[in-house]
């Protein structure tokens, strides 16, 4: 049996990571055995620059966290190697480490928990097809100001082919009504 100082040690590292891993909204656990060293450092750095965090833990530390945290019944990803990708970014980690799981194959995504929820391998992958929030307001802007656009166009295209035709120059109503003269009021 261990000591009381190694059993402390051990108590004060869960307590640790309990602490850090606290305010992440998603966590993404993967299997990285089999990464070169290259394909390693290229995935921290790409990783760090999403400002995700990633650390390799032993599975019963993990189970320990994540129980403290309130998850229970990860039993099945806590097999084998397993490292973590956390983020309070709900997307960073499941798109960043979900690429990397395609581009190299000895990496493999395992699970992880989205908000809250335990979620299933293909969870993280729909998650990590999501747009980045600058790209979906982008899409929201442009699906708003469309219909705007396109009666723009028609009414110009309109306006256009009466002018081609011959007709007077099609003009805004509010055009007519200020060039027309004022009416004085009767007294």
């Amino acid at each position: 049996m261990p000591s009381e100082k190694i059993l402390a040690a051990k108590q004060q590292r869960v307590e640790d990571l309990v602490a850090e891993l606290k305010g992440a909204t998603t966590y993404v656990f993967v299997a990285t055995r089999g990464l070169t060293v290259a394909q390693d450092t290229q995935m921290r750095a790409e990783l760090r620059k999403n400002g995700v965090k990633f650390a390799v833990i032993k599975n019963t530390v993990l189970r320990r966290v994540f129980k403290e945290l309130g998850f229970e019944g990860l039993d099945d990803v806590f097999q084998g190697p397993t490292a973590v990708g956390y983020s309070e970014d709900i997307i960073a980690p499941a798109k960043v480490l979900a690429k990397f799981s395609e581009d190299f194959e000895p990496m493999e995504i395992k699970g992880g928990i989205i908000d809250g929820k335990i979620s299933s391998v293909n969870d993280v992958i729909a998650l990590s097809k999501v747009p980045d929030p600058e790209t979906l307001q982008t899409q929201v802007a442009y699906s708003l100001l469309f219909p705007f656009t396109k009666l723009a166009m028609l009414v110009k295209a309109v306006a256009e082919k009466k002018q081609e035709e011959g007709g007077a120059p099609v003009e805004a109503p509010a055009a007519e009504e200020a060039a027309a003269p004022a009416e004085t009021p009767a007294e």
